[in-house]
């Protein structure tokens, strides 16, 4: 007889929306997650916009969900805008505080995993424990049978000696030195004198020099007339951005192993956001009755191959970005786009373009050369490597 009902390894995202769906929904399920780190949820921030969710996401969401605003902006070298449309954040600590109220002793942190199958989970120690069904959400995994570049990022959370004025987060200001590729720098208003300030590149290389990275955010901050008082946290990360793959081959290369989050390949390939598929997958779950191997294999494997499916065009567009036209001139792409509908790019944000929608953001004058584009959007693998 197994001991536990389903064992979540990995207490990310994915995992821990699939934890907290199925406390809701099936509280008799013996759960347990586990955790390499010291606490669930890591050193990370979660955002996402309104639309992303169904009101009924945002319902069972509302405890995790740490702040909220009203409206964003982008900057561009020749366009400023501020958008519609809420936007909201899940931090490392309201996601561990609200899912350690729910699964009390049933999270084993400094729990370092060694092997898992169908059938049970060992542990470094060499012990193992039993199950019904288990997932691996230890987030991204590179893979022979997906291309794709990269949003690399650092991010530092600091207290300012003064009120920063901001009402709304800057989610791109790519005003900046564009440093061989896509960059732009990230900024969420935490309190009147708190900001979590990222500087971000779509990039060709795994590498983000860490040292470069805090120097440039602090020549931003000054330049914003922010004086940086005292640094209360800082996260550092790298983002699949998908162009192009092979999703059964991927899929075999899993085996029989259920996968959630990046490790399933569950992000919007151009954002690389991942809260609203792990929100989706963590409904079909609970929704699904008493899960077991053979279910949740199944299940997932259609809720992945029908996501790879709707990104076509996404990839579509990652590859006139990554492949078309210089790296320092990709800002023109994104700063076209962001001149497009409200609704357009609300729908483009929550994966669910029209074909209307799809057409209007080809037309037009293009931004980058019309052969290069072609080439790019033509290829089946790309000069990238597959990270």
């Amino acid at each position: 007889m197994n001991e536990w009902d389903l064992i979540l390894v990995g207490g990310g995202l994915a995992n821990g929306l699939i934890a907290w769906r199925l406390r809701q929904r099936q509280p008799a399920l013996k759960m347990l997650i586990l955790e390499a780190g010291e606490r669930v949820g890591g050193n990370h921030t979660w955002s996402f916009h309104g639309d992303d969710l169904t009101p009924e996401q945002h319902e069972w969401l509302r405890p995790l969900v740490a702040q909220r605003w009203q409206g964003y902006e982008v900057r561009f070298p020749r366009y400023t805008r501020t958008l519609p449309g809420e936007y909201l954040s899940v931090t490392a600590e309201s996601f561990a505080e609200a899912l350690e109220a729910a699964m009390g002793e049933n999270i084993r942190t400094h729990c370092e995993v060694s092997d898992i199958t169908p059938q049970g989970v060992t542990l470094s120690d060499g012990s193992l424990l039993r199950a019904d069904a288990i997932i691996d959400g230890r987030g991204y995994q590179p893979s022979p049978y997906l291309t794709v570049g990269l949003q690399a990022f650092l991010g530092q959370q600091w207290q300012l000696a003064e009120p920063h004025g901001l009402t709304r987060p800057i989610l791109m200001d790519a005003t900046v030195d564009q440093q061989q590729s896509y960059r732009f720098v990230y900024t969420l208003p935490l309190s009147a004198d708190t900001l979590l300030i990222e500087d971000t590149h779509y990039q060709d290389s795994v590498e983000l020099n860490s040292d470069e990275a805090r120097k440039r955010i602090a020549d931003y901050a000054r330049a914003q007339g922010w004086q940086l008082r005292e640094l209360q946290r800082e996260e550092q990360g790298s983002l699949p951005i998908t162009l192009a793959g092979e999703p059964r081959a991927f899929r075999l290369q899993q085996g029989e192993r259920l996968c959630s989050g990046l490790r399933a390949g569950l992000f919007h390939a151009t954002t690389g956001y991942s809260l609203p598929l792990a929100a989706a997958l963590a409904d079909r779950i609970a929704d699904g009755g008493k899960p077991n191997h053979a279910y949740l294999h199944k299940l997932i494997g259609q809720f992945a191959a029908r996501q790879w499916r709707r990104q076509r065009f996404f990839r579509i567009l990652n590859r006139m970005l990554f492949l078309a036209g210089r790296p320092e001139r990709r800002w023109q792409v994104m700063q076209r786009f962001y001149q497009l509908d409200d609704g357009l790019i609300a729908r483009f944000y929550a994966g669910r373009l029209r074909p209307s929608d799809m057409a209007r953001i080809l037309t037009g004058k293009p931004p980058v050369p019309v052969g290069e584009a072609l080439l790019a959007v033509l290829k089946k693998t790309s000069r990238l490597r597959a990270f």
